[in-house]
C-alpha cells in the first residue's frame, strides 16, 4: 500500500514543500479559527445597528465594552430586567456565505485589512497570533471545540456549582452539538487509547482524564455557531448592540467620591464620530469590560487605571495606580507533529483529545482541500503565520513566486494532517504594556513560554505520547513506512511558523523542539486577575461601578478549551448581577 524507498528522496522534497502548505491549511485554519464567525441565516436582531446611527449622548443601567464571547451571552442575560448597550469594535459575523461552512475559510483568514474580523499581533516571545473583531469574539474564530471546564477548576475559582451547570446547558442549547467521528479522528481516539491514555470516555462535554470526543460548534451541515447567537435569548426592548464602535475610554467621577466611580464610556464610530454613553441613576448601575485579555487590560490602562509609571509615559491622567493591570498574562503554548498520509484523509477540526495525566492535552486535525481561491486561500503565503515566505521576506513579488511554485505541487504534498499537544495552565507568565493611546492598535504583550521548567517537560511529556500514537497500530494506515519521527520533526521545525531562531536536527532534542515550534493555540488570558485585579465577584478593586468579566481574569485556562467557560460566565455572572440588582 505504501510507496517504497526508491521514491523516499522524491517524496520527501515534495513533503518538505507541502509539509509547510498544510500545515497552513490546518493550523493557521484548523486551529487559527477556521471559518470566521458567519452563520448561514443571519438572526433578524432589530436591537443591532451600526454605531454611526447611535445619538450624541445615550442612557443606560449596563454598558458592556466587547461583544465577545463574553459580553453576548453577559448582555443577553442583562437585557431581561434592565436596559443594555453592548460596544463591539468590529462587524457582525453574518451574512458571508463563504466562511460560513466548516470546510470554506481561506478567503477571510487571507483578510488581512483593517475591516477583517481578525486583527494580527505578534508577542514580543516571537509568535504569531491574533485577536477577534467581530460579534461573538473569538467563538467565531476558533476551531470549534465544546468542553467544559474541570469540577476542581469550578471549586478552586469558588464559582456556585449549580448556577455554573445551569449556565453551560444555556450555552449549550444554542450553539453545541456532537462531532461526526470519522476515519482520521477514529484513528488518533483508538491510537490515544492504544498507548495508555485510558479509560475511553466516549462523547461529553465533560473534562474527564482519559480519551474523550468533544462538542463542537458547528452543527451537522457544518455551519458554526457563536456567542452571537446567544444574542436569541435577549429582551430586543431591553438591548441595544452597537458595530463598530471603538470604545475609547472609561469615564470615572472623581470629585466628592471616596473612590472613583465609572459613570460613562467615549466611543468612536466607523466615520470618527465621537458619542457618549452614561450610566443611568442608580447604585446597581455598572460599566462592565468584556474586550478580552488584550483589550480589557489595554482598556483600564487607556482610562487610568493601571501601572502609574506607564499611564505617565503615555501623557494618561492617573485615576488609580493598580500595578497589577497587564500583569499574569499567559499563553498555552501548542507543539505540533506533522503526519503526512499515503491516503486521502477528511477534512476535520479538534474532536477527541487525550487528556493526560501529566497536564498535557493531545488533540488532532486534517484534511487535504483547504486551498482555496486564485491564490490558494488558506495556503496562501499572504496568511502569514506558516507561510513559505518569511514574515520579514513578503514582498509583493516573493509572494507572487511563492504562490506560481505552489502550482506545480502535486495534489499528494496537500495530504495528511496533525497532532498537537497543549499544556495546561501555564504556569509561565508575562505581561502586558501600552504602545500608544490608540484603543485600535495592539499593545505590546510577552507570555513568557516555557519560562517555568514545568510546562517545558509537560510539552516533552506530550510530544513522546504523540510519537507513540503516530507509530501505534491504530494509525498505521495514515503513516509512511519509511519517514521516521526524526523526519517527521525536523520536517515540522524547518516551517517558518514563529520568528524565533531556529536550530539545526531538533529532532535530537525535545526540549529543543518545543522552544523552536512553539505556537499559540490562542488560548490567552490574564491581565486583569481574580485577587489581583478583580474581586470573586469581577469588581475593579479600588473603583466603583466597574467590573471585567472575560477570560483576563482567569489565572489558568480552563479545561481542554476555554470558550465553553467563557460563555457559561457570561451567562453565569448576569445571573448574578440581576439577583443582586432585584435583591435590592
Amino acid at each position: 500500500m505504501n510507496r517504497g524507498p526508491a521514491s523516499f528522496q522524491i517524496m520527501s522534497k515534495m513533503l518538505v514543500c507541502g509539509l509547510l502548505r498544510l500545515l497552513i491549511a490546518a493550523l493557521a485554519g484548523i486551529l487559527l479559527f477556521n471559518g470566521f464567525c458567519f452563520s448561514q441565516t443571519a438572526p433578524k436582531y432589530s436591537f443591532m445597528h451600526q454605531a454611526t446611527s447611535a445619538p450624541a449622548l445615550s442612557y443606560f443601567d449596563y454598558i458592556i465594552i466587547g461583544g465577545g464571547t463574553a459580553g453576548c451571552p453577559l448582555a443577553a442575560t442583562l437585557s431581561q430586567n434592565a436596559t443594555v448597550l453592548l460596544l463591539e469594535r468590529g462587524g457582525s459575523p453574518y451574512g458571508n456565505p463563504n466562511i460560513t461552512n466548516l470546510g470554506s475559510f481561506g478567503q477571510t483568514l487571507s483578510d488581512l485589512s483593517p475591516s477583517s474580523p481578525s486583527q494580527r499581533f505578534i508577542s514580543e516571545d516571537g509568535v504569531i497570533s491574533a485577536r477577534a473583531r467581530v460579534l461573538g469574539g473569538g467563538s467565531c474564530l476558533n476551531a470549534g471545540f465544546y468542553t467544559r471546564a474541570e469540577t476542581r477548576y469550578v471549586n478552586d475559582v469558588g464559582w456556585d456549582g449549580r448556577l455554573v451547570n445551569e449556565s453551560y446547558t444555556w450555552v449549550e442549547k444554542k450553539v453545541a452539538f456532537e462531532p461526526p467521528i470519522k476515519q482520521w479522528q477514529s484513528a488518533v481516539r483508538d491510537g490515544l487509547l492504544e498507548v495508555g491514555v485510558n479509560p475511553y470516555n466516549g462523547f461529553t462535554y465533560d473534562h474527564l482524564p482519559g480519551t474523550k470526543v468533544g462538542g463542537t460548534i458547528f452543527d451537522v451541515d457544518g455551519h458554526r455557531h457563536t456567542a452571537a447567537d446567544l444574542l436569541q435569548y435577549a429582551n430586543p426592548s431591553g438591548l441595544t448592540v452597537l458595530l463598530h464602535a471603538s470604545v475609547h475610554k472609561i469615564l470615572f467621577r472623581v470629585k466628592g467620591k471616596k473612590r472613583p466611580t465609572a459613570h460613562g464610556v467615549v466611543f468612536r464610530d466607523a466615520f470618527g464620530k465621537k458619542h457618549r454613553a452614561y450610566l443611568k441613576r442608580g447604585t446597581k448601575n455598572e460599566i462592565i469590560l468584556s474586550a478580552g485579555a488584550l483589550g480589557s487590560p489595554q482598556m483600564l490602562m487607556l482610562s487610568g487605571v493601571g501601572p502609574s509609571d506607564q499611564l505617565k509615559a503615555h501623557n494618561i491622567k492617573v485615576v488609580l495606580d493598580q500595578p497589577f493591570v497587564g500583569q499574569g498574562m499567559s499563553d498555552n503554548p501548542m507543539n505540533a507533529i506533522f503526519v503526512p498520509s499515503p491516503n486521502p484523509v477528511e477534512v476535520s477540526l479538534i474532536q477527541v483529545v487525550g487528556i493526560t495525566n501529566f497536564g498535557s492535552y493531545i488533540e488532532a486535525a486534517s484534511g487535504e482541500n483547504f486551498a482555496g481561491g486564485a491564490d490558494f486561500g488558506m495556503l496562501s503565503p499572504k496568511i502569514g503565520q506558516l507561510s513559505t515566505v518569511p514574515p520579514k521576506q513578503r514582498t509583493p513579488e516573493a509572494l507572487a513566486k511563492a504562490i506560481e511554485a505552489m502550482e506545480t505541487l502535486e495534489p499528494a504534498v496537500f495530504r495528511g494532517g496533525f497532532i498537537l499537544e497543549k499544556i495546561m495552565g501555564p504556569l509561565s507568565t508575562g505581561h502586558l504594556e501600552l504602545k500608544n493611546k490608540n484603543p485600535n492598535d495592539n499593545p505590546s504583550v510577552t507570555f513568557n513560554y516555557f519560562k517555568e521548567p514545568e510546562d517545558l517537560q509537560r510539552c516533552v511529556n506530550g510530544l513522546k505520547i504523540i510519537e507513540s500514537v503516530i507509530e501505534s497500530k491504530a494509525f498505521t494506515q495514515f503513516r509512511y513506512d519509511y519517514l521516521p519521527l526524526p523526519v517527521l520533526l525536523n520536517m515540522t521545525a524547518n516551517a517558518p511558523i514563529n520568528l524565533l531562531p531556529k536550530h539545526a536536527n531538533v529532532s535530537t532534542s525535545l526540549e529543543q523542539f518545543c522552544k523552536d515550534t512553539v505556537m499559540t493555540i490562542w488560548h490567552y488570558h490574564g491581565g486583569c486577575q481574580v485577587g489581583r485585579v478583580v474581586a470573586r465577584d469581577y469588581r475593579v478593586l479600588g473603583v466603583d461601578a466597574l467590573r471585567v468579566i472575560d477570560g483576563s481574569t482567569f489565572k489558568y485556562s480552563p479545561g481542554t478549551n476555554p470558550q465553553a467557560t467563557v460563555m457559561m460566565l457570561g451567562r453565569y455572572m448576569g445571573v448574578r448581577i440581576l439577583r443582586e440588582r432585584l435583591q435590592g
